[in-house]
């Protein structure tokens, strides 16, 4: 009896081990660790009909490689809006292109980088965005003037329609082959947009781009457009390997 006792507490202890260690920290999250992206999801709520509702996002949550080594450093922080193709509910799809599959390559990839999923058949939601960018810049070391959002595609849609409603939230922004509303140009205002596009382009027409940038140009505010003559509906490869991009985005700061 003494023998069997101990073998089954030897079975128990292995099996409480292997629930420890495949068990994620809190809610479904992954571990934090700077260098790596790790997986988070975040309770927003908002307003319906005059109803409150609730959804949780679902995102990787990039860390640069040095956020440790220095307690005090304010890092500037990313926010990626994927397409449509990378819908639904593995979070894998959303590393398929831009900074998710980026970072995954380079640790010090110098931003802090929200990358959200959007559910399947859903379009993405400015409100729920804005609160996820709220609560992230929250909780890390985030310098709050220096915030930006690019996106493709349906992110590109999505990087305009959430600048519109919330032109004040980022220091800058980089929609890539998607488009918005040229009516909600004044309410952008003066924001620093760059923007891209394949001339070839049969998915979301090079238009739609260009429309947004006369828009905004003629209300006074501040876009340029590069178009790639070449490329069809991927802009966003060749975009997102510019280093210049990235040196563009830093360049400008929330309320210049």
């Amino acid at each position: 009896m003494r023998r069997t006792r101990s073998l089954g507490g030897f079975v128990i202890a292995i099996a409480l081990a292997a629930l420890v260690a495949f068990a994620p920290v809190v809610n479904g999250e992954d571990e934090v660790k700077p260098g790596t992206q790790s997986a988070q999801q975040h309770e927003v709520t908002t307003t319906v009909d005059g109803e409150e509702v609730s959804t949780t996002l679902h995102y990787w949550l990039f860390l640069p490689e040095g956020y440790a080594t220095d307690a005090q450093k304010q890092w500037p922080l990313m926010l990626f809006l994927h397409g449509a193709g990378e819908r639904g509910d593995d979070p894998e799809k959303v590393k398929i292109h831009g900074p998710p599959k980026i970072v995954a390559a380079k640790p010090d990839f110098p931003f802090v980088v929200i990358s959200p999923q959007c559910p399947t058949g859903k379009r993405w939601e400015s409100a729920e965005l804005a609160q996820l960018v709220d609560y992230v810049a929250g909780t890390n070391r985030v310098d709050k003037e220096r915030m930006y959002i690019t996106g493709l595609s349906m992110g590109g849609y999505g990087t305009w329609s959430l600048i519109a409603e919330y032109p004040k939230l980022f220091a800058a922004a980089v929609p890539i082959c998607g488009g918005g509303n040229p009516e909600t140009a004044e309410k952008i205002g003066k924001l620093p947009i760059w923007t891209f596009h394949g001339a070839q382009d049969r998915t979301v027409p090079l238009s739609r781009s260009q429309q947004m940038v006369d828009a905004i140009k003629e209300a006074g505010g501040s876009a340029k457009l590069t178009v790639y003559p070449e490329a069809g509906h991927d802009s966003w490869t060749e975009t997102y390997d510019n280093p210049e991009v990235y040196t563009w985005l830093l360049s400008h700061q929330r309320g210049e």
